[in-house]
């Protein structure tokens, strides 16, 4: 008669040699259950391992995809970065170009307009003041008495009456303007020994410009 020690050794060493007498007995305690699910459970589990490296595949190409985009969006957008710096830099050349041209026209046409002014008036002083002609004065200032430095000086004169009369006519005058008459007058005097009689004919001059005129003794003519 077999023991029980001599049975439970019998049965250990069955159910590690006999797959069949182990599968049984796992029947038995119900284990087989068990076992099929694990089974069941480590299949889903590789079918979602495979279906997750699948996503990640589908998503690491969908990644060099869009960052093949992002390269070629980041390129396309330095290009055009190039293209608008050489646009901006034409225009800006264009802009200095039309500048320098607008500042010479404007130049120009200053010049021009008050060569007119001067002109027009030439004939309303002459009335004004009953004389027959009025010319110019034209004097090298070498010691710079009137600008400052050495230059040419040109103003308007008449004589009346052994009176002599310079005039600076101007579309517009300051007090810089009136300064600079009443040094030619100082320069005349030096140069002829005659001390002239000083007149600004202009369409404006502010009111620092008559102050100036009220002290140095230089008569305004103007509309205002």
């Amino acid at each position: 008669m077999v023991s029980d020690t001599e049975l439970k050794q019998r049965i250990l060493e069955f159910l590690k040699s006999d797959e069949e007498f182990r599968l049984a007995v796992a029947g038995l305690i119900g284990l087989d259950t068990i076992i099929s699910e694990l089974k069941k459970l480590r299949e889903d589990f590789l079918t979602f391992v495979n279906i997750q490296e699948k996503r990640w595949e589908e998503n690491n190409r969908r990644w060099e995809e869009a960052y093949k985009r992002f390269e070629s969006l980041e390129n396309e957008l330095k290009k055009l970065r190039e293209d608008f710096n050489k646009l901006y830099e034409s225009v800006m050349r264009r802009m200095d170009s039309f500048e320098r041209r607008l500042q010479a026209l404007g130049a120009r046409w200053g010049i021009e307009s008050e060569e007119a002014f001067r002109n027009a008036m030439k004939g309303v002083v002459e009335e004004l003041l009953g004389v027959a002609k009025v010319e110019k004065w034209v004097y090298f200032d070498e010691k710079g008495e009137v600008l400052g430095y050495p230059s040419r000086i040109e103003v308007d004169i008449t004589i009346k009456d052994d009176i002599h009369i310079l005039i600076e006519i101007k579309s517009s005058a300051s007090d810089a303007d009136i300064s600079k008459l009443w040094r030619m007058g100082k320069l005349y005097e030096k140069v002829t020994g005659v001390k002239p009689k000083l007149i600004m004919v202009t369409s404006f001059i502010d009111e620092n410009g008559i102050e100036t005129a009220k002290i140095l003794g230089v008569e305004v003519y103007t509309k205002t």
